[in-house]
C-alpha cells in the first residue's frame, strides 16, 4: 500500500512537473519580438483629448470702415438662429512620449485648433498638456505635460534604412479606444500625398496596417520597438492603406519646435523653372526630372555653396526632382542649421553639392517675399498717395504682383494696402519685412487687405 501512495505522489509530481513546463514553454514561445516591442512601447503611448473653441463667426455687414449693424446684434441673430454654434468641438489624438520629461510628438492637425489639451496616459493618469510648437507644413507639433516622476519615453530610431515588406506596428487610439495595436507591413517608401490645392506631403511611408481617425499622431514602430514614424494619414479610398511621415524627416523637426516653438525655415536663395521638352533635349536628358537654375541670389545659401545660373538641379538629398513647386515645397521643409546635399548637372557632368540653410538676411527680404508669396510692397508716401488714389498713410502698399504667384491666385493687385501680416500690425516697410522674417517661408501667411474703402483677409498659401 505503501509503494502505491508512492508511486502515484511520483506519477502527479511527474505530471505537475511537466504541466509547469509545458506552460513555461508555451509563454516564452509566444512572446514573440512583436509581442516584446509592444510591452516596451506601450506605456509611452498617449491618449490625446482636446476641445476646440467655436468657429469664429464674422459679421458679413462688416466693412472696413464699420457698418450699419453692430456685432452685437449679429451675434443675437446667430444665436437664436443656430443654438448650440457657441459649443466646443470635442476631438481625439494620439501621441508619443519622446523625453522623460514630458515632452510628446504628434500632428500638428490634430491638436492646430485646440484651446484645451488632456493627455491619457496607459495608467490612466490624466494631465493637462500645453503646446510646445507646432508646424502645419510638416504636419507635426510638440506638446508638453508636467510630471513629478520621470516618464518612460520611446527609443527613437532610423526611417533611411526601412525595408519593403518589413514589418511595423501602429499603436493610437483609433475611435476612442486607447492603445488598440495593429501590425502590418512597409507597403512603400517615399509616397507624395496631395493634401489640397498645391499643398503635396513627400517621402511618405506607406503600410498596411489598419489607421483610423485617432490613430493621428501615434506612434510606427519597427520590430524592435523603435519609433520610425509618425500615424498621419488614411487613404479614404481604399482599405488597408495609412501614411506616416519618416522619423528621419521629424527629427528635423522636433529640435526647432522644442527650442523656437516654430520651424525656422531659412532662404536657400535659388529661383528655377520647370523642364520644356527643348530644355530637355539641350541637356539630353532622356524624360523628366531636374529643374533650371534661373537665378542665384548674391550672398545667399546657395550662392556661397557655389551653385550656378544655368545649373539644373536633379536631387535633394537623394530625393529625385521633377517639377518646380516639388523643389520649392523639399527646399522649404528644411530649417535653418541643416544641411541638404544638390546633386546638379552642369556642363554635361553630374555634380554634388552641400548647401548650409542659413537665416534669411534683412537685406534679401525684398528678392525672398517676391520669390515666396509673388508680390513686392513699398511704404506710403506722396507719390504712392497721388499713384494709387491712397486715402491713408498707414501700412504698406503693393506695387508689383507675380501673376502665377500665391498673391495672383487670390486677387491682390497693386494699389492694394497692407495693414496686418499675421495678425501684426503693419504700419510701415519696416514692420512688414520683421513680419516676413518671423514667418519664415511657412506655409501659409493671413493679410489684411484695404482696397479703397473696404477691408479684407485674404490667406496666401504659396
Amino acid at each position: 500500500m505503501k509503494n502505491f501512495a508512492l508511486v502515484c505522489f511520483l506519477l502527479v509530481g511527474t505530471v505537475l512537473l511537466n504541466a509547469s513546463f509545458s506552460f513555461a514553454y508555451s509563454e516564452s514561445n509566444r512572446r514573440t519580438p512583436l509581442v516584446r516591442a509592444i510591452e516596451k512601447v506601450g506605456p509611452v503611448v498617449v491618449n490625446i483629448n482636446t476641445e476646440e473653441a467655436p468657429a469664429k463667426r464674422r459679421n458679413p455687414f462688416r466693412s472696413f470702415g464699420g457698418g450699419q449693424f453692430g456685432n452685437g446684434f449679429f451675434d443675437r441673430f446667430l444665436q437664436d438662429l443656430m443654438p448650440n454654434f457657441n459649443e466646443r468641438r470635442r476631438s481625439l489624438g494620439s501621441g508619443v512620449i519622446i523625453n522623460s520629461r514630458g515632452y510628446i510628438l504628434t500632428n500638428e492637425h490634430a491638436i492646430g485648433k485646440a484651446v484645451r489639451i488632456k493627455v491619457t496616459l496607459i495608467d490612466k493618469r490624466e494631465f493637462d498638456a500645453h503646446l510646445v510648437g507646432a508646424d502645419r507644413k510638416s504636419d507635426l507639433a510638440v506638446i508638453k505635460i508636467d510630471s513629478k516622476q520621470p516618464l518612460p519615453f520611446v527609443e527613437m530610431g532610423r526611417s533611411d534604412d526601412l525595408m519593403i515588406g518589413e514589418t511595423v506596428v501602429a499603436i493610437g487610439n483609433p475611435f476612442g479606444l486607447q492603445h488598440t495595436v495593429t501590425t502590418g507591413i512597409v507597403s512603400a517608401l517615399n509616397r507624395s500625398i496631395k493634401a489640397g490645392k498645391n499643398v503635396v506631403y513627400h517621402d511618405f511611408i506607406q503600410v498596411d496596417a489598419s489607421i483610423n481617425p485617432g490613430n493621428s499622431g501615434g506612434p510606427l514602430l519597427n520590430i524592435n520597438g523603435s519609433l520610425i514614424g509618425i500615424n498621419t494619414a488614411i487613404y479614404q479610398k481604399a482599405e488597408g492603406i495609412g501614411f506616416a511621415i519618416p522619423i528621419n524627416y521629424a527629427k528635423r523637426i522636433i529640435k526647432d519646435l522644442i527650442s523656437y516653438g516654430k520651424v525656422r525655415r531659412g532662404w536657400l536663395g535659388v529661383s528655377v523653372q520647370d523642364m520644356t521638352p527643348e530644355l530637355l533635349r539641350y541637356f539630353k536628358l532622356d524624360r523628366q526630372r531636374g529643374v533650371l537654375v534661373t537665378k542665384v541670389f548674391s550672398g545667399s545659401s546657395a550662392h556661397r555653396a557655389g551653385i550656378k545660373q544655368g545649373d539644373v538641379i536633379l536631387h535633394l538629398d537623394n530625393h529625385e526632382i521633377s517639377k518646380k513647386l516639388e523643389y520649392q515645397q523639399r527646399a522649404g521643409s528644411y530649417s535653418v542649421g541643416n544641411t541638404i546635399q544638390f546633386n546638379i548637372l552642369r556642363e554635361g557632368r553630374e555634380k554634388k553639392i552641400r548647401l548650409h540653410v542659413k537665416a534669411i538676411p534683412m537685406n534679401e527680404v525684398e528678392n525672398f517675399t517676391l520669390n515666396w508669396l509673388g508680390l513686392q510692397v513699398q511704404g506710403i508716401n506722396d507719390q504712392a498717395l497721388r499713384q494709387f488714389r491712397l486715402s491713408t498713410r498707414k501700412g504698406v502698399v503693393v506695387t508689383q504682383v507675380i501673376d502665377d504667384s500665391a498673391s495672383g491666385q487670390i486677387g491682390l493687385m497693386p494699389g492694394d494696402v497692407i495693414h496686418q501680416f499675421n495678425q501684426k500690425k503693419i504700419s510701415g516697410v519696416e514692420d512688414f519685412n520683421k513680419a516676413i522674417l518671423e514667418a519664415g517661408n511657412r506655409d501659409s501667411a493671413l493679410l489684411l487687405v484695404q482696397r479703397g474703402s473696404n477691408g479684407y483677409y485674404v490667406t496666401l498659401e504659396p
